[in-house]
């Protein structure tokens, strides 16, 4: 059997990360995607060291469409069979009341959350055809599921990932390809300080008094989705750490 491969976005921390290192210990290949390419550099090295891990980089903006769309047709034959796509490039910008709201973190959240996954889904749709496995995964949020105060941009673009998920799983079926929406709640990354703007203080306090998702919680889960049989395709999954019910409801100590 040839070996796999997988794409990841927004792969140089949180739940992409996470993904590759537990892809890469599975026998994997990675082609990996974020912005930073310094970080990519440094995880590629890693998981070539721990488990000999073929990785390829791909450093671009996915709100960036050129860039998207010339990564993908510039994309190494060898690398040309996608067997799994995890769309997890992503973020939150801010957390204002609708009038009080910063109109280019709306922008941002928009083109990032939305316009970057249909890019990137879009143009590397070939190369994922061809695959032995192909599915694709989209990381959600509950934020698609219960709408809460100041998150307007944000709850709606996660919403958009929701129905995009619905409507790629009926409009593929045809070519036999399985799509995943994975919806976490509360996870310790760098989502919080991206949001925060960087405050240390404010992205720390939404993780006090209970013990929150781990990146490596959720790529747990998208590797068991991405690992069931042929025959089986997990279609929404809603994830939340024991303390949290909801988008609303968390219990804190």
């Amino acid at each position: 059997m040839e070996q796999k491969t997988i794409m990841i976005t927004g792969a140089s921390s949180g739940f992409g990360a996470a993904c590759a290192e537990i892809f890469s210990k599975n026998g994997y290949r990675i082609i990996l995607n974020a912005r930073r390419k310094d970080k990519l550099v440094e995880l590629a090295s890693s998981l070539k060291e721990k488990y000999h891990a073929d990785c390829l980089i791909l450093s671009y903006d996915v709100r960036n469409k050129s860039s998207v769309y010339e990564a993908a047709s510039s994309l190494p034959k060898a690398w040309q069979n996608i067997d799994i796509l995890i769309n997890n490039a992503g973020l939150a910008a801010g957390r204002d009341w609708f009038d009080e709201a910063d109109i280019q973190d709306w922008e941002n959240m928009i083109q990032t959350n939305v316009l970057g996954l249909l890019y990137v889904s879009h143009s590397f749709m070939p190369y994922i055809m061809k695959g032995q496995q192909k599915h694709i995964i989209n990381i959600g949020s509950v934020a698609a599921k219960d709408v809460y105060e100041r998150g307007n941009v944000y709850c709606a673009s996660k919403a958009a990932v929701d129905s995009i998920s619905k409507s790629m799983r009926i409009d593929l079926l045809q070519h036999n390809i399985k799509v995943t929406a994975i919806h976490p709640g509360a996870a310790e990354t760098e989502f919080s300080l991206v949001r925060m703007k960087g405050d240390v203080e404010k992205a720390k306090a939404v993780y006090e008094g209970y013990h929150a998702l781990d990146a490596i919680d959720i790529a747990n889960i998208i590797y068991y989705t991405a690992t069931l049989p042929a025959h089986v395709c997990i279609n929404d999954l809603v994830v939340t750490c024991t303390a949290q019910a909801n988008g609303f409801y968390t219990h804190k100590s």
